[in-house]
């Protein structure tokens, strides 16, 4: 029996955003790591061993560009994610190994967890997302830190100032960093596939630079009740605050992470990292722009499959 002929009918059949091609999307599973022509030149896919390589390559990527970027005697742009997070540690590392004091590096967190009016949680509880960067990342950089004042956090009063401050700093000859990761419903930061509902065209979708009290997809919810918060989902936020695609979609370079493995062969991001590298460029789907843009999306090796049935 096939799957896709039992969504008609059931539970399943409004649950998916109404723009995904579920057979599509099935198709992408089995097509492992094969380059496709819509792909940018400068795309590639870093296959990772581990978790303990997918780490360190992926935090050398992020500290290689800030250091290139002090070479060259110009400021960076670094839009960063909660997730993965593992690679800060070693960014940390080699940036603190090589002494780059990074007083010419700019940083705009995607997203943070709000509720409907945008209201974030306290800087100071380890939900949150401020928090999590200055434990992982700010605090464990010492004196080579990042000044405070250029750090930007997605609360629902500075969020609207990042397409200015980002335009500001490009126009100085900046260079825009886009380090993300992808969720289970393929959304980069908190921009989900189901917004796409809402726009008569992609250019009108491409226009949105953020979202205020963004709602989140089911998915997404449980994604992160395993991932942050040990399976409470009691205690996961239903909305946040988001960048959106008229942002990400503007860097110069992505780093990516797919990192989504349980272990005992089970996983949550296989599906989503192989639709992201073979659907092609659609609103409906966020992720699928990232493969159009040039950068690296590391990624562990059991990701890329096969992704067929097993009991464990």
């Amino acid at each position: 029996m096939n799957f896709l002929s039992t969504v008609e009918g059931s539970l399943l059949e409004n649950f998916y955003p109404k723009g995904w091609d579920l057979a599509k999307i099935d198709a992408c599973c089995d097509k492992g790591v094969a380059r496709e022509d819509f792909w940018h030149k400068d795309f590639n896919p870093v296959e990772c061993e581990n978790i303990y390589e997918f780490d360190t390559l992926m935090g050398h990527e992020i500290a290689n560009e800030i250091k290139k970027a002090k070479e060259d005697g110009k400021k960076i742009a670094l839009i960063l994610p909660v997730g993965p997070m593992g690679m800060y540690k070693w960014a940390v590392y080699f940036l603190n190994a090589w002494n780059v004091k990074c007083d010419h590096v700019y940083t705009f967190n995607m997203d943070e967890w709000s509720d409907a009016d945008g209201n974030t949680l306290d800087n100071t509880n380890p939900a949150s997302f401020e928090y999590s960067m200055k434990q992982a990342f700010f605090d464990k950089l010492g004196e080579n830190t990042v000044p405070p004042a250029q750090r930007n956090f997605a609360t629902k009063t500075n969020l609207p100032t990042y397409p200015e401050k980002i335009a500001a700093l490009k126009a100085e000859g900046a260079k825009l960093v886009l380090v993300f990761g992808i969720g289970r419903m393929c959304h980069i930061a908190f921009w989900e596939p189901q917004f796409a509902d809402e726009f008569a065209s992609v250019e009108e979708w491409k226009a949105q630079n953020y979202r205020i009290g963004a709602k989140l997809h089911p998915l997404t919810i449980e994604q992160n009740a395993l991932t942050s918060f040990k399976s409470r989902t009691t205690l996961v936020p239903c909305r946040a605050n988001t960048i959106g695609p008229g942002l990400f979609l503007k860097a110069d370079y992505i780093i990516g992470g797919c990192d989504g493995t349980l272990g005992r062969g089970m996983q949550w991001q296989g599906m989503s990292f192989l639709t992201t590298l073979h659907y092609g460029p659609d609103m409906n789907i966020t992720s699928t722009f990232m493969p159009t843009m040039p950068g690296k999306l590391f990624y562990l090796s059991e990701l890329a499959g096969p992704l067929v049935a097993e009991c464990n």
